[in-house]
C-alpha cells in the first residue's frame, strides 16, 4: 500500500478585519479535513492584511503571544477537531517591543509543538519588514508530527539554499513555505525557485501565495499556490492566479526514497569545501 499524506494548502484575500479572516481560514480548514487532508498550511501573517506594504506603528496591534495568545489557542482546537496538523503563519510578540514573523506548528491531538521565525528580512518598497520585524534566532527546526517530519520556510527566505539544506539535512519530509509576494516582484521566480529546491533538497514543498490588491497598497498578490515533488514535478493543478482557492493533494513519501536512491545528493555532499560560503 502507497504510504500517502494528504496535504492542504488555501490561499486568500483580506476580509476587512482579523476575526473573519480567522473565521474563513476556519471553515476552509474543516472543508480541507471533510475532503481527508491531513496536514495544512495557511499563508503569512494568515489573519491580517499585508500590512508591511506601509510602515506604520499601528499594525504592531496585530501581534499575539506564541503559544499562549488567542489565536494558537483556537487552533490548538481546530486541530484537535478536524484532527489535522496545522501550520499557522502569525505575527509574533516575543516582548514589548520585540516582533517575529512566526509559523506555529500544531500537531494532530492539538499539542503545540513550536515554532519557526522567519529569517531573512526584507526592506523594499512595498515590502518593509525590517520596520515590523527582528530576524529569526530559532534556526531551521523540523517538527516531529502525525504526517511525519516537516519544516517552514517564509517567503523572502526561499530565495536562500541555505535554509533548504539545512531542512533536509534535520530529515524535513515536507516543507511549507507561507508567502506574500507580488506580481511585479517576484513572478517570474514563483514556479522556478521552490521546484529546483524541491529538487535539490529531496523533498515536498508546499508553496503558498495570497490573491488580490489590498487597500494598503497595490501589490498586486498572484496566488497560484502549490505543490511540487521531489522531481520537481507539480502536484495536480496550480492554484488561481485571481480567486481564493484550497487544494488537496495526495503526496507520495516513497517517492522520497526512490529520489534519494537515484540521487545521492546527501551522499555525495562536499560540507568540508563550503566553509568560504558561511564566511563570505
Amino acid at each position: 500500500m502507497a504510504n500517502i499524506v494528504r496535504a492542504a494548502l488555501v490561499q486568500t484575500k483580506w476580509t476587512g478585519d482579523k476575526e473573519s479572516m480567522i473565521d474563513l481560514h476556519v471553515d476552509y480548514a474543516r472543508e480541507a479535513a471533510s475532503q481527508g487532508a491531513q496536514v495544512m498550511c495557511f499563508q503569512e501573517l494568515f489573519y491580517g492584511p499585508y500590512f508591511c506594504q506601509v510602515q506604520d506603528a499601528q499594525y504592531y496591534e496585530y501581534t499575539e503571544d506564541i503559544p499562549d495568545g488567542p489565536t494558537v489557542q483556537r487552533m490548538c482546537q481546530l486541530a484537535r477537531e478536524t484532527n489535522m496538523v496545522l501550520v499557522v503563519p502569525m505575527y509574533e510578540v516575543e516582548h514589548p517591543g520585540i516582533f517575529y514573523n512566526t509559523a506555529a506548528v500544531i500537531d494532530a491531538d492539538g499539542t503545540y509543538l513550536g515554532k519557526y521565525r522567519k529569517t531573512h528580512i526584507p526592506q523594499v518598497k512595498g515590502f518593509w519588514e525590517k520596520f515590523y520585524f527582528r530576524p529569526g534566532n530559532l534556526g531551521f527546526p523540523v517538527f516531529n508530527t502525525a504526517v511525519g517530519k516537516i519544516g517552514v520556510y517564509i517567503c523572502y527566505d526561499r530565495h536562500f539554499p541555505e535554509g533548504w539544506r539545512a531542512l533536509g539535512l534535520a530529515g524535513a519530509r515536507i516543507v511549507f513555505n507561507p508567502s506574500a509576494t507580488s506580481r511585479g516582484l517576484s513572478a517570474y521566480l514563483w514556479q522556478l525557485e521552490q521546484p529546483a529546491s524541491a529538487v535539490a533538497n529531496e523533498y515536498y514543498i508546499g508553496a503558498i501565495n495570497r490573491v488580490g490588491v489590498e487597500p494598503l497598497g497595490d501589490n498586486d498578490f498572484y496566488g497560484q499556490s502549490y505543490f511540487v515533488s521531489p522531481r520537481g514535478q507539480m502536484i495536480g493543478e496550480v492554484a488561481s492566479t485571481t480567486e481564493e482557492d484550497l487544494i488537496v493533494r495526495d503526496l507520495d513519501m516513497d517517492l522520497l526514497n526512490e529520489v534519494r536512491n537515484q540521487w545521492q545528493f546527501y551522499r555525495d555532499r562536499r560540507p568540508d569545501m563550503y566553509a568560504t560560503v558561511a564566511e563570505a
